[in-house]
């Protein structure tokens, strides 16, 4: 159950996934508020919240038990009537909204329900609340969209990487030369050559650069970077075909990726002020 939090009135919020979807802690909502536990019992019990979250259950849950909650119409009003998540549960089946303790421990809800849960204890709070919460989901789907594009530049970069490696094999390795330890280093200067055009720098300079990163070089690289090698990969393996000498392939690929690099920012830079 992955836990995040956003902060409202110098009060954390805690927020849950629980089976793909949000739910937010109304017990720390609360707090936030200012007010007691029994704000949420309270509001429960109130036949407009309970109304919603029937409306809820039935549109989101389809083993919501409606019978429970006609069970409660006539308790709707009495002095002695209230409500508990628990009790609701029990009687409805109900998965809006939940009671914990533990690691995670308190009342949570669907944001729905938190929202509405926002509206009645505080009209200022809800509106901080779905402010941050907003935030909150534009930042994970930014950083969930940049990691699928490096994945996807980084599985492409292997992927080429095995059309460069053939290339090498097939028009740098004499066949006396293969599967001997002199195999090993003429892949590694061919990398090198590649990380040089692109980095300014050999695999070793970098670890020596930055002997505290993990991973190596590529790991690290930008998405502009993960672009311009793939593309370059391939370059240097018809390169190679056509037996141009390593240096003047160096001087060639150091060239296209200089170029690349330039339209990518100009493109980005672009994007950025189309924005404003």
């Amino acid at each position: 159950m992955a836990k995040r939090k956003i902060v409202i009135e110098n009060t954390e919020i805690a927020i849950v996934e629980n089976n793909e979807r949000d739910y937010i802690s109304l017990t720390d909502m609360v707090k936030a508020s200012g007010g007691a536990e029994e704000l949420i019992t309270n509001w429960m019990r109130n036949r407009n919240t309970l109304e919603f979250m029937r409306l809820w259950e039935e549109l989101n849950n389809p083993h919501f038990k409606p019978h429970g909650f006609e069970g409660f119409k006539d308790e709707f009003g009495l002095n002695s009537f209230w409500m508990s998540p628990k009790k609701w549960i029990d009687a409805t089946g109900a998965v809006g909204i939940y009671s914990k303790s533990g690691r995670y421990g308190g009342t949570y809800a669907h944001r729905d329900i938190a929202f509405e849960f926002g509206t009645w204890i505080s009209p200022r709070l809800k509106l901080y609340l779905v402010t941050e919460y907003q935030r909150l989901k534009e930042e994970e789907s930014t950083r969930l969209l940049g990691e699928q594009q490096w994945s996807l530049r980084r599985e492409l970069s292997k992927l080429n990487y095995s059309i460069h490696t053939e290339a090498i094999k097939d028009f740098l390795m004499p066949q006396i030369l293969r599967g001997k330890k002199i195999e090993s280093s003429v892949y590694a200067s061919e990398a090198d050559l590649l990380n040089m055009a692109v980095f300014g720098m050999t695999a070793r300079q970098w670890q020596q650069i930055n002997p505290h990163l993990k991973g190596n070089m590529r790991d690290h690289a930008t998405l502009e970077q993960l672009l311009i090698l793939s593309n370059i990969e391939n370059l240097n393996a018809e390169l190679i075909r056509q037996k141009m000498p390593q240096e003047e392939r160096l001087f060639q690929l150091n060239e296209v990726a200089v170029r690349q690099m330039g339209i990518l920012l100009n493109d980005a830079e672009r994007r950025i002020l189309s924005l404003k």
